[in-house]
């Protein structure tokens, strides 16, 4: 991957950045396909970038009900709000949903200026700062998605975000029908009857992930 094109190395060159990646400390790691990444309940002082491959975050309760918070592509960052907080133990689990490729970094050579006086510590913490508020953007899309009362509602709503994300009425959904149900806290086989009946109304077409929006 060109890590210069992810959103937390934006704005610096290739060869920076492998100057930059010696003072992060930063390891690579790669997990097989349904493998924990970080559990809840860890503390992590790292910062995780998906380098190949894709993982997801998600939460359970007591009674191991689980709810899917997000998806984590190629380039997009996890972890970094616990990271960035000392001893906070994590209340979400990473987990590779096929076989992952992840480079961690120390969050505490991000924020804090090297010895080596590296000129691109600011420009990072500028990124790392802006991955922060796309998060919190990202959980705010998710509220208002499970904000409606109907199911029906609630896949319109995430649909909608799919097709104005892509640019166009058909797209690749990131879940399968069980992640899609935890993500959109609903029922799983009540959610796959309202897709059919939504496919039957003419509203929408789908073959595994590729959905179609008729409009």
């Amino acid at each position: 991957m060109n890590l210069s094109n992810t959103l937390l190395f934006r704005g610096l060159q290739e060869k920076d950045i492998d100057s930059l990646l010696g003072c992060l400390n930063a390891t690579k790691r790669s997990y097989k396909k349904g493998e924990i990444i970080l559990s809840e309940g860890s503390i992590t002082e790292n910062i995780g970038i998906v380098l190949s491959g894709r993982a997801m975050i998600s939460c359970s309760d007591i009674w191991g009900n689980s709810s899917i918070l997000s998806d984590v592509s190629p380039g997009s960052v996890f972890a970094e709000v616990y990271a960035c907080i000392p001893g906070q133990p994590m209340l979400v689990t990473v987990s590779a949903t096929e076989d992952t490729s992840i480079l961690f970094m120390n969050v505490g050579r991000v924020l804090t200026t090297c010895t080596n006086a590296c000129p691109f510590h600011a420009k990072l913490a500028r990124n790392l700062l802006t991955v922060c508020a796309h998060k919190s953007l990202q959980l705010s899309q998710r509220i208002r998605h499970t904000s409606s009362k109907s199911i029906r509602g609630r896949l319109m709503s995430y649909f909608s975000k799919c097709a104005k994300q892509f640019g166009s009425n058909s797209f690749l959904i990131p879940y399968n029908r069980q992640q899609l149900a935890d993500y959109l806290n609903v029922d799983r086989s009540t959610m796959c009857n309202e897709l059919s009946k939504m496919k039957r109304d003419g509203i929408i077409e789908y073959d595994k992930n590729r959905i179609s929006l008729k409009v």
